[in-house]
């Protein structure tokens, strides 16, 4: 079905253009709420001013779908408080950084005890063995090292990878993200790798040393790694870059099998997929990765990252760097990576805060979000559904799962979105700034989850423009 006409349950039909056109004076009428409500984060974010460019610390919070960004004052546990006493239910949680709730109490009185005994060192701290006794129970039996970022942590992992098979190329998939590495930056199209667009400073093409090709597409797994070229695949289990696609019934277990085959490194990245359950979407579907990351949450919010390696692989690089003359930098870890403040934060998040228990809050709320999402689409008679990894949720603007890049590209219709994303924030509350997606914590509370649906349905009907039932 085109994005020209959706069917209706009446009979009648939807006009995506109407859609469309209703959305734009949706999201000019939220945008002016918005500022009259923001007049501090106005003053800090409009007027130019000597520091930061463009007045923020990042440039791409430049990005949100709103005026101008606002100014936090304060996070709690599922809610956000802006300089301008507006106060909102957090489903964005710092898109996954915060996935346990801001400023757990763990985390907090961890913190406290690091600064009365130092921060950073450059070397182990007496938690280190553990914590790796910890990382090895939850994860799975990998040899653990540590990144500051999961970017970081792909990027070591990569190299690690190119080092023991002695290949040079990489495979990613179309639509993926994984940090900041320039090798990933790349995209599918016209059945050809492309360097992705808009990319600052690129010096080098990549699209030399990476390979991409479409999720769920096994001829296409099968073509690249019958080359021999590929070193490693590095892959979430479930894309959510670009929309939240999932692997079609058997796609992991082959791509498992054609990597061993072909003697390629499986390295699966789960800062987003880590919300699938405890232990992420490895340990709950029992996947088998040669490499291991998780980066964001691990730390409780605070910034560590977690790269893991099979026994084989650390082996391997183990001789390599036998080999080796001098004690020389490897190109692998900085400074500030494993630092005494990292490992207390991920000790106390992985025995208090990142359990079981948790996630079965989690998921409990999930399962209420994913109902009441379905019945508001159902009730307004929109074709869309919605995709779920564990607490992490999101609405597509299209009747069917989307299988690849190509067709979430297809199915999403941005106008709609940002109406929807400003709308829902005016009422008081945050989903993420891309695709809508939805995260719940833990802390989040069943009234929030109610509000959100309310929301939900509520800007749903003004874009039918059919009454709430």
């Amino acid at each position: 079905m085109s994005h020209q006409e959706y069917a209706h349950p009446s009979g009648s039909s939807l006009d995506v253009s109407a859609l469309c056109a209703t959305a734009r004076d949706i999201a000019e009428s939220e945008a002016d709420l918005y500022e009259q409500r923001r007049p501090k984060s106005k003053a800090i974010f409009v007027n130019p001013e000597p520091g930061f460019y463009d007045q923020v610390p990042q440039h791409w919070m430049r990005d949100w779908p709103m005026p101008f960004p606002f100014a936090v004052a304060g996070a709690t546990g599922s809610t956000l408080t802006d300089v301008d006493g507006n106060e909102l239910a957090d489903f964005c949680l710092g898109d996954t950084g915060a996935m346990f709730g801001h400023a757990p109490q763990p985390i907090v009185d961890a913190l406290a005890r690091s600064a009365q005994r130092g921060l950073t060192t450059m070397l182990p701290s007496g938690e280190t063995a553990e914590v790796g006794r910890l990382l090895v129970d939850r994860f799975g039996p990998f040899v653990f090292q540590l990144a500051t970022t999961a970017s970081d942590a792909n990027r070591f992992a990569i190299r690690v990878a190119r080092a023991v098979t002695g290949r040079n190329k990489i495979l990613v998939f179309d639509g993926c993200y994984h940090g900041a590495v320039d090798e990933t930056l790349v995209d599918f199209e016209d059945g050809k790798t492309v360097a992705r667009k808009n990319l600052l400073g690129q010096a080098v093409d990549v699209t030399t040393t990476t390979v991409s090709i479409p999720f769920n597409d096994l001829d296409a797994l099968q073509a690249a790694l019958e080359t021999g070229e590929i070193a490693v695949v590095l892959a979430e289990p479930v894309m959510t870059n670009c929309g939240m696609i999932l692997p079609d019934g058997g796609y992991l277990k082959a791509l498992r099998a054609l990597t061993r085959a072909t003697g390629t490194l499986l390295h699966i990245d789960e800062t987003h997929t880590i919300s699938t359950g405890l232990g992420g979407y490895t340990a709950v579907h029992g996947l088998e990765p040669d490499i291991f990351v998780v980066g964001k949450p691990v730390g409780g919010g605070v910034p560590v990252a977690i790269w893991g390696m099979s026994s084989e692989v650390a082996h391997a690089i183990s001789g390599i760097r036998a080999k080796m003359t001098g004690i020389g930098h490897s190109g692998i870890g900085t400074t500030l990576s494993g630092s005494t403040l990292q490992i207390a934060c991920l000790r106390a998040c992985l025995e208090q805060v990142m359990t079981a228990e948790a996630y079965a809050t989690m998921n409990r709320h999930a399962d209420r979000l994913e109902q009441g999402f379905n019945d508001a689409i159902r009730a307004a008679g929109l074709p869309w559904h919605v995709s779920r990894v564990g607490a992490r949720l999101e609405i597509v603007f299209s009747p069917d799962p989307v299988r690849n890049a190509a067709e979430a590209r297809a199915a999403a219709i941005d106008g709609i979105q940002h109406a929807l994303h400003i709308g829902l924030l005016n009422q008081g509350y945050l989903v993420t700034p891309f695709h809508n997606m939805v995260l719940v914590a833990p802390t989040t509370t069943d009234a929030q989850i109610e509000g959100l649906l309310g929301a939900f349905k509520r800007m749903l009907a003004r874009l039918v423009a059919r009454e709430v039932v």
